[in-house]
């Protein structure tokens, strides 16, 4: 794979140099371009003597007289790594910027999806609404962004902004799309059943896990129907997100897609149960005690295995407080289920709302494999390898 690298004005640009090697060892041919802030800190011959490849600073130093090299580098390229990404670069190209040849190269792109970018910079310049707003618009626009790590900065602030881990950027550039031209379902998040304007019932339930299943498969081409009742901005184009509230809402969206999906997986956390009668006015307080009758609401994932093809797979969550793997084993068969993953969220730490969890997951032939606590974004990277 033919990889141009575009090295930025920060500390992190030292981290650069093995990433390029990296790059060099798996076979890959890297074309390197330097800003001129980035040669403050790394020199043009460390670079060339790694690649093997003259290193581009200028966009008027026509290294080669036959080419228009901000034009053909982009054309050479099958995909492009802005390692480190500082917020100065970003800004100039979510605004079309093209005043030195690392920002002139972008605006010489014939597509956005090949190209990569790995912020690294203080955690108040990351967080600043102003890069977040760069960053949202240059992601709607299929760019790709690969997370910075938390940890010490350069400066001393302990923080998110850290050059990412080499192999999570490797694991990103050079992540196979396995699951192009597939249609994936995912439901997140939980539903909410109104008794009166005010007031509903619901759960805790964040979406947080069932949104990290969505955009591991995104990341993997997967087009990807997301039905959820989490406030959750799609940054993936390949991800259609459609809003519902109550569990009916939820049920009649998934019943009009179902059909088309490959693999579907109802991670949401939807009410079992839901007022027989819904106030459109607010119940007034009144002495004594209240008694509000339920009615059973549609059961989506029982539907889904009564309705499934031979070639869609089918994937449930079990979230339990007690016998989680018996009540999940028993599950698996009941709504006809492919692969469920269950949890315990009474455990602290894990769970609802947390960024972490602890599940076991368990195929039809009742094999279980237990995956320890670690963050969602993990399980759902381990979730989806399972498919592939």
């Amino acid at each position: 794979m033919n990889i141009l690298q575009i090295v930025t004005g920060g500390i992190a640009a030292y981290k650069s140099v093995d990433l390029a090697s990296s790059m060099i060892k798996e076979g890959h041919n890297v074309k390197v371009v330097m800003t001129k802030n980035a040669t403050k800190f790394v020199t043009e011959l460390t670079f060339q003597t790694i690649t093997k490849n003259k290193v581009y600073t200028d966009t008027f130093n026509e290294l080669d007289v036959n080419e228009i090299q901000h034009i053909d580098l982009m054309k050479w390229a099958d995909k492009v790594l802005i390692a480190p990404a500082t917020a100065n670069i970003i800004a100039k190209i979510a605004n079309g910027i093209a005043d030195d040849l690392a920002s002139t190269l972008i605006l010489a792109a014939r597509t956005f999806s090949n190209i990569y970018l790995a912020p690294a910079m203080n955690t108040f310049m990351y967080e600043n609404p102003i890069t977040q707003s760069n960053i949202f618009k240059l992601r709607q626009l299929g760019f790709n962004f690969i997370e910075p790590a938390q940890g010490i900065l350069a400066c001393g602030d302990i923080g998110k902004g850290k050059f990412p881990e080499k192999e999570v950027i490797l694991d990103s550039i050079l992540e196979p799309q396995v699951f192009s031209g597939k249609n994936v379902l995912v439901t997140a998040g939980a539903t909410k059943e109104y008794i009166d304007p005010v007031r509903y019932i619901s759960n805790p339930s964040s979406g947080k896990m069932g949104i990290a299943i969505a955009e591991e498969f995104a990341k993997k081409g997967a087009n990807v129907y997301l039905v959820t009742s989490a406030s959750y901005k799609s940054t993936y184009k390949n991800i259609n997100i459609i809003n519902i509230t109550t569990a009916h809402d939820m049920f009649e969206e998934v019943r009009k897609i179902f059909s088309i999906c490959d693999i579907i997986v109802k991670s949401a956390a939807v009410s079992d149960y839901t007022p027989l009668i819904t106030y459109d006015r607010k119940v007034k307080k009144q002495e004594g005690n209240i008694e509000i009758e339920f009615r059973r609401t549609e059961d989506i994932l029982y539907y889904l295995g009564q309705n499934k093809k031979e070639h869609q797979i089918l994937i449930g969550f079990a979230a339990e407080t007690n016998n989680v793997i018996e009540y999940a084993k028993d599950k698996i068969k009941k709504k006809n289920l492919d692969l469920i993953v269950a949890n315990d969220v009474s455990k602290e730490g894990i769970g609802f709302v947390s960024d972490d969890n602890e599940v076991y997951i368990i195929d039809k032939e009742n094999n279980v494999e237990k995956i320890e606590k670690t963050s969602k974004e993990n399980i759902a990277k381990i979730l989806v390898g399972k498919l592939m």
